[in-house]
């Protein structure tokens, strides 16, 4: 029994907005391997259109490289290997590649909220992927809070307050201009005070303030951690996932200026370039969290990496 086989015997198929979230992505991917395997076998040739087939899925030319390099050795202990088992073999190194690096962990504060900023570049639905990430907390039994940090982009948290009544929690503001770390502060203090499990944080996506921008992010963690008392501030990136590379790149930048735990994809379902989760592992070592995947509230799912390679490898696909 092959790698795909024995995911679906232990986690079944992927359902509902499971296999939504990864529809685009899937059918590209499988309807592209299709088209390849009119070489017949695992030559040279069929590895080289492999390749192309990951960079089309926005997988990343280093990454992409690794995992048909990786693939290639193993498919050459065989004899005229089956594409389709070419096909698991690929899998179980886009897994590998995913697993085999231990990315940071979620920072837990013991003794009062657990607080997450959001971070992203404006456009990305940060402020939408909050209240989703918000509702999603609340309905695991969390008592959670929300600040506006966002305070300087026009109707940010006229927009928030319109998204946290929707998710009926509560949300703390400042004035127009305020200063965002003003706001994170009164946060902190009514999440303690009140016994909010968790406290996220909306931020400014002006990236091309970049020095500026970062600047406010480390104030922002700094004053938290004075009001908690600890190290236990958590950023989750905000990534448009029809962005591909670019995507990537928007990371690197929040990387190189601040700790990232996680990141969160909107739009997964919307783009055949999911590819891009493998990318943002294997290049930047940061685990893809949640991903988005619609307009509502619900539209919000816990990324499981096993479920995605299922959704795109199904290998019975591939030959006739």
């Amino acid at each position: 029994m092959g790698l795909i086989d024995n995911l679906r015997k232990r986690k079944g198929e992927p359902k509902g907005k499971e296999l939504a979230a990864f529809t685009k992505t899937s059918s590209s991917f499988i309807d592209k391997l299709k088209k390849i395997t009119f070489i017949s076998t695992a030559d040279d040739k069929f590895f080289e259109e492999l390749l192309i087939v990951l960079l089309e899925a926005d997988v990343g030319f280093s990454t992409a490289d690794k995992i048909v390099a990786a693939t290639k050795i193993e498919a050459n202990k065989y004899i005229n290997p089956k594409l389709s088992f070419v096909i698991e073999l690929m899998a179980e190194k886009m897994l590998k590649i995913y697993s085999e690096k231990q990315a940071a962990s979620f920072k837990e504060n013991h003794d009062g909220p657990n607080i997450i900023l959001l971070v992203g570049v404006n456009g990305t639905g940060k402020t939408t992927t909050l209240a989703k990430l918000v509702y999603h907390l609340k309905n695991q039994g969390n008592k959670v809070l929300v600040a506006a940090a966002d305070t300087f982009r026009a109707g940010a948290t006229n927009q928030l307050l319109v998204w946290t009544k929707r998710a009926e929690v509560d949300c703390v503001t400042g004035m127009d201009n305020a200063d965002p770390a003003s706001v994170v502060v009164d946060a902190c203090r009514k999440a303690k005070k009140e016994g909010y499990d968790y406290l996220i944080c909306d931020t400014a996506g002006r990236l091309q303030n970049k020095i500026n921008l970062m600047n406010e992010l480390a104030k922002i963690k700094r004053v938290a951690q004075k009001e908690l008392n600890d190290d236990v501030i958590n950023s989750y990136l905000v990534i448009d996932a029809t962005t591909g590379q670019n995507g990537l790149n928007q990371a690197q930048v929040f990387l190189d200026n601040c700790d990232i735990n996680g990141i969160i994809l909107t739009k997964l379902d919307g783009t055949s370039k999911g590819g891009i989760v493998l990318a943002i592992k294997d290049q930047l070592n940061i685990d893809v969290k949640y991903i988005g995947t619609g307009e509502t509230l619900e539209d919000f799912l816990v990324f499981d990496i096993e479920n995605f390679v299922l959704a795109i490898c199904q290998s019975e696909q591939y030959e006739g």
